[in-house]
């Protein structure tokens, strides 16, 4: 551990990512499978942002927030996984203090960011299902940056307060974080302060950052399960809820992930448990984003075609 003296006391000025504690061939497998999940979600998302961009076809409010997912997805991943990667390879698992508390507030800005914009998208979906003849009136371009700005906006805005907050502890060793990424709880624990002003901050700011989004996105599906049981045809039905059936997906596999690890008890047999399930939230949600909104959504598709289609064309016309 490297250390210097301050103050007249040993102040931490690294920290150790243990990761996962598995045997080695065990660790290049993960690797692999991870570098596999990084090449994966960085080419999906960033290919979706480029065709929304592109095909103006798709310059729709529901696209709109899709491309704002995609490259918030992109940052978001990339600031957990280029460090995990690293540590499976190399003996050396250490990460500056400084280096931390970035990560820390890029990760937890982004998580809020992308809890306010699912928030969005379920408005949307709202409008589109439950109010379709007003849906060009109030889903306007206006509105969609507003929402989008506010998303990305309160997420680096309240994040800023608790990594600041948690960067004015104490660290006096151990300096061994129990995690494959600078997360809250076990920095807390590493601090030889008095932590209980900045738990409650940080309690209070994470739940400005989750549950005001998350009721407004379980309002609206109430709202729209309901106007789709009042459909009278079961063709209706499905395609109603066929809009709608892949950002509910997306949330729920978010948000279970951040309820097992966050909300439920802690006890020393679901230790590892929250680590595997922190994996589904930082690094599985960015992946399986890009294939449940594309390869359910035949408008992306075809556009998806088009755009392949015309880069074809200007390739071919370069080479001859």
């Amino acid at each position: 551990m490297s250390q210097t003296e301050r103050d007249n006391q040993t102040t931490v000025t690294e920290f150790l990512l243990l990761g996962f504690t598995l045997p080695p061939h065990l660790q290049t497998l993960l690797f692999v499978v991870f570098l596999a999940i990084y090449m994966v979600t960085m080419t999906g998302n960033i290919l979706i942002a480029v065709v929304i961009l592109v095909d103006h076809h798709l310059h729709k409010p529901m696209y709109f927030f899709l491309g704002n997912l995609s490259v918030l997805e992109t940052c978001y991943i990339s600031t957990i996984l280029p460090r995990t990667l690293a540590s499976f390879i190399s003996d050396y698992h250490g990460i500056p203090f400084s280096g931390c508390f970035i990560q820390f507030y890029f990760f937890g800005s982004l998580a809020c960011a992308e809890c306010y914009l699912l928030s969005a998208m379920s408005y949307d979906r709202y409008v589109a299902i439950c109010k379709p003849l007003h849906y060009v009136t109030l889903m306007n371009n206006r509105l969609c940056v507003l929402l989008s700005l506010t998303s990305w906006l309160t997420g680096f805005v309240l994040t800023a307060f608790t990594t600041f907050s948690a960067s004015q502890l104490n660290f006096c060793g151990p300096n061994e974080i129990d995690h494959f990424l600078c997360d809250y709880t076990p920095l807390l624990r590493l601090s030889c302060s008095e932590t209980q002003q900045t738990e409650m901050l940080m309690s209070v700011l994470g739940s400005t950052c989750t549950m005001p989004p998350l009721v407004l996105t379980l309002t609206s599906y109430a709202f729209i399960v309901k106007t789709i049981f009042k459909i009278p045809t079961t063709s209706g039905r499905r395609k109603a809820f066929s809009t709608c059936s892949s950002h509910l997906i997306v949330v729920t596999i978010f948000y279970g992930s951040l309820t097992i690890v966050y909300i439920l008890p802690k006890s020393n047999m679901l230790k590892y448990l929250n680590k595997v399930f922190s994996v589904f939230y930082t690094i599985l949600t960015p992946m399986i984003n890009p294939f449940i909104y594309s390869l359910r959504n035949r408008e992306f598709k075809e556009a998806l075609r088009k755009v392949i289609s015309r880069f074809g064309s200007l390739w071919r016309n370069k080479e001859s």
